[in-house]
């Protein structure tokens, strides 16, 4: 089987919204369906699973049902951290997943899905393990020597930008979450699944990516999201 696990179980403080971000409409649709809807519309997707921020999951269930999110088999509630979160939905497929299921690790606020990347990162991971979305860095990235000086700089063609989706075979993912919890290692701050595989000491593999990916964490990011939306309905 093929899982997503979409992970909603933020604030998004940055947004300057009562309403969690993942929850606000644009055009009439909450973020996150719009995030769901691409991996109902994938055919080699078999279920999905969120996990939601406590006190939504009923909404949630409401708004799947409305936007026929038929896929949706599971909803946990979100821990403290992102990387707590995660766990609870690695440790809610368990007695369900194969060791060899790929699952799918997605952020809710990431709705321009793109299905040419879910297919890539699926057929990477079948293959590999593991596949991680990724695109080339086109920018110069400088060391901080202080607060206004820098003397050395990092080759950007050393260098490639990664995020989600982010697929791991569920053995390996379990394993993962639960040495790294009692490790306390790749747990922390701004970890993630990927950063967290690779201080426990595993090899990743790199998927296709997309500009248009973005991440909704600001105002500004949710213009540019309904800048693209706009263009999709002028294209029909």
């Amino acid at each position: 089987m093929n899982i997503a696990i979409v992970i909603a179980g933020g604030s998004g403080s940055r947004m300057n919204n009562e309403i969690p971000k993942q929850f606000i409409h644009i055009y009439d649709k909450p973020i996150l369906i719009y995030t769901l809807e691409g991996f109902e519309k994938h055919p080699e997707i078999d279920a999905i699973e969120v996990v939601c921020l406590d006190g939504w999951q009923d909404i949630l269930k409401a708004y799947a049902k409305q936007f026929h999110i038929n896929k949706l088999k599971w909803v946990v509630t979100g821990g403290n951290t992102g990387q707590e979160s995660i766990r609870n939905g690695v440790d809610n497929l368990a007695g369900v997943c194969s060791d060899k299921d790929i699952i799918i690790i997605h952020d809710g606020i990431r709705p321009m899905v793109d299905m040419a990347v879910l297919s890539d990162v699926i057929v990477t991971a079948k293959r590999h393990g593991n596949a991680v979305t990724s695109l080339p860095y086109n920018e110069q990235i400088f060391k901080v020597n202080d607060e206004y000086t820098t003397k050395e700089y990092i080759p950007r063609e050393t260098l490639r930008r990664v995020s989600t989706p982010q697929a791991y075979e569920y053995g390996k993912l379990k394993w993962a979450y639960k040495e790294a919890f009692d490790r306390k290692i790749g747990i922390y701050g701004s970890s993630y699944t990927n950063t967290m595989m690779v201080d426990l000491g595993e090899m990743l593999y790199f998927a296709a990516g997309s500009e248009k990916n973005i991440k909704l964490t600001t105002p500004d990011d949710l213009e540019t999201f309904k800048a693209y939306l706009r263009s999709q309905k002028e294209e029909r």
